[in-house]
């Protein structure tokens, strides 16, 4: 496994997205993904599955402290008080003392960004909260959060993959030292069907999932969330690391379209919002 690193956190690069995982399935996948060398597992209080992750992780043979757990705040909870309520909620949820991660899932237009920042630095000093950061920030947001946080803010969750290759969120993210987490990095399925992709897939006797995911991971400070039952889907999200694409294979890979990724952002916003 390869990690990667800002302000102090070591974050696994390719970690189990959980969205759309709920009940008995949730617990079943994050149980296998444990079995299979994950080590870095992503959950929020809308994927309301909180119980089972940490239900997994505790039945694991894995140490908790080997585990990077990331959850992430509602947009209702971004008030102060009700976002230190509810992490606490969200930490008997998950049965632990804390989590790695704690991102708030989208701006709240309706709070003001220094008191969700002022909350999450209270997390941080009571030490129930590791890291702190944001999800689903376009640059004018991500910059008043960090300019309102006392804590660092380790990274900004936003969909990624070579149809919405996000250059400008990225090159900001690495000047400025945060990871960017790449969510929906297969756009929602649409990058397997891509011809470029199943061309280099079968240059390297490797998935178009698995090409499009190490696309993704060559790029510095980049991490990635899949979200998959299948356990073998779960073994090949892990194995990216033993080949490596040319820059040429991933500029020719890089085809922003909205078209592609418009509809996967919005199908993801639905979902997490209802």
């Amino acid at each position: 496994m390869e990690y990667a690193e800002a302000y102090g956190a070591r974050v696994p690069k390719v970690g189990l997205g959980t969205w759309q995982l709920t009940g008995e399935s949730c617990y079943e996948t994050v149980s296998t993904a444990l079995e299979l060398g994950y080590r870095h597992v992503d959950t929020a209080q809308l994927y309301e599955n909180e119980t089972e992750v940490g239900r997994a992780i505790d039945d694991a043979d894995v140490d908790r402290d080997e585990v990077f757990l990331t959850t992430k705040l509602s947009p209702r909870n971004a008030g102060y008080d009700d976002a230190l309520a509810s992490t606490k909620e969200s930490l008997d949820r998950l049965d632990t003392a804390y989590v790695d991660l704690l991102l708030l899932h989208w701006p709240n237009p309706l709070v003001s960004v220094s008191e969700t920042a002022a909350a999450m630095d209270r997390l941080v000093e009571m030490g129930l909260v590791y890291n702190a950061g944001v999800s689903n920030f376009p640059q004018v947001f991500l910059d008043r959060a960090r300019s309102a946080a006392e804590t660092p803010l380790v990274t900004n969750q936003v969909q990624f993959h070579p149809y919405k290759p996000q250059r400008g969120m990225l090159g900001y993210c690495q000047s400025e030292g945060m990871l960017l987490t790449a969510y929906s990095p297969l756009a929602r399925g649409k990058v397997l069907d891509d011809e470029d992709v199943q061309r280099l897939a079968e240059k390297y006797d490797r998935t178009p999932a698995q090409v499009a995911l190490r696309w993704a991971t060559q790029h510095r400070g980049v991490v990635v969330i899949p979200k998959s039952a299948s356990e073998e889907h779960l073994r090949e999200n892990l194995a990216l690391f033993d080949f490596k694409l040319t820059r040429d294979e991933v500029d020719t890979l890089t085809k922003p379209s909205l078209l592609k990724s418009g509809a996967a952002m919005l199908d993801g916003m639905v979902s997490e919002l209802r």
